[in-house]
């Protein structure tokens, strides 16, 4: 159990990358909180826990409230005494060419994948100093290291804010036992992706899956427990000298 009496949050648990990242730290041993904004999904990720003879604590929590954030690190000392793992992987995606971009869908885009990764950080970052411990993991994206031309310019803007993010914290913390690393995944089976088919389809999810599959060069698309995996490769003590690196996840596609 590579997690045993570690203790782990992660947004956006209910579903997708998320939900089988918690899934996994459970059965690796840690105690694990998953916060988000859908109860439905979050219980849902709980109760799925329990079947396996595993244990997920969920928290209704906006990240992109800074007071949620709090309250979410608040439970985790409260519950557990200290906090080891933060994975930020909450986000949200909008498709539209940058002048067609409504302002609204840009603000919502950055205050939840680039503020919410920032403010769980700031929050959990003191208790971690006090242990000179602790690992965080940001999901970033493919798009975070490269561009498109298919209407994602915020969404490559607000991953590629992730990266920095990253890096800089990586540094900040170096030399204080917490880790900061970025998961950068190609195009998983996620809830988010099949509502970005819809859009990017015009109504035909088929053609658009199919497109985006012929864009990895290992012809389909992740599972989202495939990605999990590499999250809990940057959780492992034995990786402790790998900090401020963006892992690609891809299916080939950076090396393109």
């Amino acid at each position: 159990m590579k997690l045993k009496d570690k203790t782990a949050i992660i947004t956006g648990g209910g579903t997708g990358i998320g939900r089988a990242t918690a899934l996994l730290f459970a059965r690796e041993g840690a105690s694990v909180v998953i916060t988000g904004r859908t109860e439905k999904t979050l219980a849902g990720a709980s109760d799925e826990a329990k079947r396996e003879n595993s244990k997920i604590d969920y928290l209704v929590s906006d990240i992109s409230k800074e007071e949620d954030c709090k309250d979410a690190i608040d439970y985790m000392i409260e519950s557990f005494g200290r906090v080891d793992i933060v994975f930020n992987n909450a986000g949200v995606i909008h498709q539209a060419k940058t002048h067609e971009t409504k302002t609204r869908d840009w603000d919502e885009t950055f205050d939840v994948n680039v503020k919410g990764a920032y403010l769980m950080s700031k929050h959990a970052i003191p208790y971690m100093l006090e242990n000179n411990y602790g690992c965080i993991v940001n999901n970033s994206s493919i798009l975070g290291l490269k561009g498109s031309s298919g209407g994602f310019a915020a969404y490559c803007a607000s991953k590629g804010a992730v990266n920095q993010l990253t890096r800089s914290m990586a540094l900040e913390y170096a030399d204080k036992g917490i880790r900061v690393n970025a998961i950068c995944p190609g195009t998983a089976y996620t809830p988010m992706v099949d509502g970005m088919f819809e859009v990017v389809g015009r109504g035909d999810k088929e053609a658009a899956e199919e497109l985006y599959r012929s864009v990895h060069p290992i012809g389909r698309l992740a599972q989202p427990e495939e990605i999990a995996h590499a999250v809990l490769f940057l959780c492992d003590d034995n990786i402790a000298f790998m900090t401020g690196t963006m892992l690609s996840v891809d299916g080939g596609l950076s090396a393109k």
